[in-house]
């Protein structure tokens, strides 16, 4: 029999999900502080210590500048659009919730899938960089293990001999992966107290990159700075740089993570909108000079395209000590930003199990640390096996994709809140009327078009295997489902 279209339209009452925003059973302990952290500590990661030479090499060369401006604007946009739902929705689940809200089940569910794609994907891809910088410090300090144990099956690796094979699988990314979801086990506090550590270090290292190596900046190397394009769309001119702001649009990751932690954090009506738009702001200023001086150290054509290259550019300096203390606070700062993104992938399939659209296992929580330690078991062995066995360019771009689906649908939740409910209550409010909004749907959606097509199909590929989840489970036993039926 049919199912009537009302099925897919249902839609969460806002004021019921805000008066049951309390009895989730996890506690409340982070503050504005806490937020800036998780958000900076999510965002100053692989999007900076990784892919932005990948993008300058494959695709905007020093114009990658560019490219980080304008991933910063449409998240700008997303930004401010978050801010405000995050004001009035004070509840785990981040855009999942929202749309659930806005949009109805079907497309609270898609996004929600997509969501879940975007973090676990994010944090394979932050572990494979993990592992590259682990495998350039082991080199510096005379450790040269067989590295088909370093790589993906997917990567040629160059032996000891001089030949070339396939790697095995990324040993170094499974076991940061692993460490991480232990940590995350141990609870929600403990968590954001070592991650506000990490961040502090974090920020130590971006100022010490660039303050020892703006000397060593050859302006030759910003010459063109907007290289050519080749004759192919996404290889550098116009496209290129829309291609990379397409690539490292998932760095901006972090404020979307703070919005997942709502019913963890005091006063979130107050709160999540100064650690969104605090830490997107802190954010956008590092991205661009940082990689200012990084494309002006080393030239983009020869040198950058790799998981490290602020290890190729701090080589430059010939400063033993310093290429010892960078890379090794960069890997113990990446902590910060796989816990973020674990985080986050748990979060959201918390919310969907206590609104029955998955089994309720994913939604129960250990009775000492209040985590819900079986769905990130759970996530621990897809992400690992994500890291292990896929390449870093791949995996940048599916996180890139997931993350725009997720803004564009944000905005379209504002827009549609704006018109349906133009006198709710919002502790913040966009700026800008319905423009914002609108202008947030329109950038992001234009950066999302530059992505590849390849791209595209396994996000298509991805969500229709979602869909076929929600039909078998999700569409019966969700619970507005169950309370339409009288269960």
């Amino acid at each position: 029999m049919a199912l009537p279209i009302g099925a897919f339209l249902r839609r969460k009452p806002l004021d019921h999900i805000i008066s049951k925003s309390n009895e989730h059973g996890m506690r409340r302990v982070l503050g504005p502080f806490s937020l800036i952290a998780l958000g900076v500590g999510t965002t100053i990661g692989a999007g900076l210590f990784s892919l932005t030479g990948v993008a300058a090499a494959q695709n905007a060369g020093p114009a990658v500048v560019v490219a980080f401006l304008i991933a910063a604007i449409a998240c700008g946009f997303a930004g401010l659009c978050y801010a405000e739902l995050a004001s009035m929705i004070p509840v785990a689940g981040s855009a999942y919730t929202y749309t659930y809200t806005t949009m109805g089940e079907l497309v609270a569910w898609i996004i929600g899938w997509d969501l879940v794609l975007e973090y676990t994907v994010g944090a394979a891809t932050v572990a494979v960089s993990w592992s590259d910088y682990l495998t350039s410090a082991l080199h510096q300090w005379g450790f040269h293990p067989d590295p088909r144990w370093l790589a993906s099956p997917m990567t040629q690796v160059v032996l000891p001999g001089g030949g070339t094979a396939h790697g095995w699988i990324n040993t170094p990314a499974v076991f940061a992966i692993t460490a991480i979801t232990a940590l995350l086990l141990r609870g929600i506090s403990e968590s954001a107290a070592v991650n506000s550590i990490v961040v502090v270090l974090k920020l130590a290292v971006v100022a010490a990159f660039m303050a020892f190596c703006a000397p060593h900046i050859d302006t030759a190397h910003y010459h063109p700075f907007l290289p050519p394009n080749d004759g192919h769309f996404g290889h550098f001119g116009i496209s290129g740089v829309m291609r990379a702001a397409g690539m490292i649009f998932f760095a901006y990751l972090g404020f979307d993570i703070i919005a997942t932690t709502a019913q963890e954090t005091r006063n979130p009506e107050r709160t999540m909108p100064i650690g969104i738009l605090g830490s997107l702001g802190i954010c956008t200023l590092i991205y661009i000079a940082f990689s200012l001086v990084l494309t002006g150290v080393v030239d983009y054509r020869t040198m950058l395209n790799d998981g490290s290259p602020v290890a190729t550019a701090i080589d430059v300096t010939h400063l033993f000590w310093l290429q010892s203390a960078i890379k090794f606070s960069i890997l113990f700062g990446y902590i910060s930003v796989l816990m973020g993104l674990m985080l986050g992938q748990v979060r959201v399939f918390f919310a969907m199990a206590h609104d029955g659209l998955i089994p309720a296992l994913f939604g129960k929580l250990h009775p000492r640390t209040r985590a819900p330690a079986l769905s990130h078991l759970i996530f621990l062995v897809v992400t690992s096996l994500l890291a292990g066995l896929v390449p870093i360019s791949t995996l940048g771009n599916m996180t890139s994709i997931g993350t725009l689906l997720a803004f564009v649908l944000v905005c379209v939740g504002v827009l549609i809140l704006r018109l349906r409910e133009p006198n709710r209550p919002r502790a913040f409010r966009a700026p800008g009327g319905i423009i914002t909004p609108v202008l947030g749907i329109a950038s992001c959606g234009a950066v999302m078009m530059s992505l590849d097509g390849l791209t595209w199909l396994r996000l298509i590929l991805w969500l229709a295997l979602g869909l076929i989840i929600y039909g078998v489970y999700g569409l019966k036993h969700s619970f507005l489902a169950q309370s339409e039926n009288g269960l």
